[in-house]
């Protein structure tokens, strides 16, 4: 019988030691991570949430690594991210928008490289599936995108609700980290050169030019998502949900859909959150 795993990330604030001075704060990302719990959890999954000070780039770079190791083909992993998302400079050259889109953990970004190695170590058969209320998440789990003509990276809506990273406080930490990133970018194999044998459906709040609004009960993306699956009472599947909570939100914020290695489509007709 397969077995559902779920691990659900949620991030009010990060370090500030980490982070020059910038501590990162925002309102619902952990009501984000408990509310996603319990969903996993009505849904018969066991879970696993790291919040806010436990949110490291090794306790989650680790759980993703433990998950891999420990379930097989038909098992469902859900993966949960709400925090501030970020991108800094592609320096590997396998980014149509010239930009590697992050996590923002609490003591470092996690790239969307790193992301994607831990994906690509699941067993084959495997379904996962990852929702990140973040900004800048329309491939944050690397899956190359075709350029959307002149212009496609620019940040096209900014505000201060934004779960976004400042510039100034991005440019500091790609400096400083410089060495660290390059190392991450040295050990982690190029797009294509890693394929994947799992199945990964991405639900992201955003697209790659966009950020994600925080609330004071819930992201803009989570609660909308959470208002549209009505306590499990939604029919349709994971296409069709993503589509219905798109509809429900402003175009300033356009929740991306990808489908990765799942050529028939079976998974992405699936009833959301069933194991």
């Amino acid at each position: 019988m397969p077995a559902g795993r779920a691990l659900h990330i949620g991030l009010n604030s990060v370090d500030a030691a980490a982070y020059d001075g910038w501590s990162g704060d925002l309102a619902a990302c952990e009501l984000d991570a408990q509310d996603m719990e319990q969903i996993s959890a009505a849904a018969g999954m066991t879970s696993s949430s790291l919040i806010t000070p436990a949110a490291t780039s090794e306790a989650v770079l680790g759980a993703l690594d433990e998950a891999a190791a420990a379930l097989t083909s038909g098992d469902l992993f859900l993966v949960t991210y709400s925090g501030h998302g970020g991108q800094i400079p592609d320096e590997n050259g396998d980014e149509p928008d010239k930009l590697d889109e992050t996590w923002v953990l609490y003591d470092r970004q996690v790239l969307d490289d790193e992301l994607y190695q831990r994906y690509a170590a699941f067993a084959e058969g495997v379904r996962i599936v990852v929702l990140s209320d973040s900004c800048h998440s329309g491939s944050v789990v690397r899956a190359q995108l075709a350029a959307a003509g002149p212009g496609a990276a620019v940040l096209v809506d900014a505000f201060a609700g934004g779960r976004f990273m400042p510039q100034q406080v991005s440019a500091r930490d790609v400096a400083a980290r410089k060495e660290l990133y390059d190392e991450v970018r040295a050990v982690t194999p190029r797009e294509g050169e890693l394929p994947l044998k799992a199945r990964v459906l991405l639900l992201s709040g955003c697209q790659d030019n966009q950020t994600s609004a925080d609330g004071e009960r819930n992201g803009l993306f989570t609660g909308t998502l959470r208002q549209v699956w009505g306590d499990g009472s939604y029919k349709g599947g994971y296409r069709s949900l993503l589509t219905a909570v798109k509809s429900a939100m402003p175009p300033w914020q356009s929740p991306n859909y990808l489908r990765l290695n799942d050529s028939k489509r079976a998974f992405n007709r699936e009833r959301p959150f069933t194991v």
